[in-house]
């Protein structure tokens, strides 16, 4: 627990204590005043302090978690918008291929494979650039080291995994064409 004088005088008291500090208050309050004759004007927790001193970091990090879930959310839909009009002008093409014996799983794999390789491609050029460009943000971490090896393998991981959802759908729907259908598409 700290305290300070009152008219912010330049004195600060820490107190520690066995018990829960709310309990000691008063009786901190009353000893500090028959001592200095002042009363305190701001009796805090420690933890309080702590808290107050980190929370503009707190702040910034819970600003740069809500902005990449924004970017994963923003790429897992330009990913899967992008593989459902594929899939959408392929629709001849698949039901072609249907018709001619080819296995769903077969057309499924294939187009989750193309979409993939975009996705593959964007990790391989976009992790080391994220890696040069760590110096840019490192005023912005609190505690994290800029180029933990942790976050360099997690993010890849997490983004491949959303991708592989949002490219797998539109193919699932292709596997699931009839043959007879896309075939009268045109």
């Amino acid at each position: 627990m700290t305290a300070r004088g009152a008219n912010n005088f330049p004195i600060a008291w820490v107190i520690r204590g066995n018990v829960a500090p709310s309990s000691l208050s008063r009786a901190i309050q009353e000893q500090l005043r028959q001592v200095t004759g002042l009363p305190l004007s701001e009796i805090q927790t420690m933890d309080n302090v702590v808290s107050s001193s980190i929370s503009r970091q707190r702040f910034n990090t819970l600003l740069m978690t809500v902005f990449a879930c924004l970017a994963l959310a923003l790429a897992a839909i330009g990913t899967y918008g992008l593989m459902a009009y594929s899939v959408e002008q392929r629709t001849p093409e698949i039901g072609t291929r249907l018709a001619l014996g080819a296995e769903a799983a077969d057309v499924g794999r294939m187009i989750v494979l193309q979409g993939m390789r975009l996705v593959v491609l964007g990790v391989v050029i976009g992790v080391p650039l994220a890696f040069n460009l760590t110096k840019f943000i490192q005023g912005f971490l609190f505690g994290v080291e800029p180029r933990e090896p942790v976050t360099f393998v997690t993010i890849p991981v997490v983004v491949s995994v959303t991708a592989l959802l949002a490219v797998w759908l539109p193919a699932r729907r292709a596997s699931r064409t009839s043959p007879i259908d896309a075939l009268r598409y045109e």
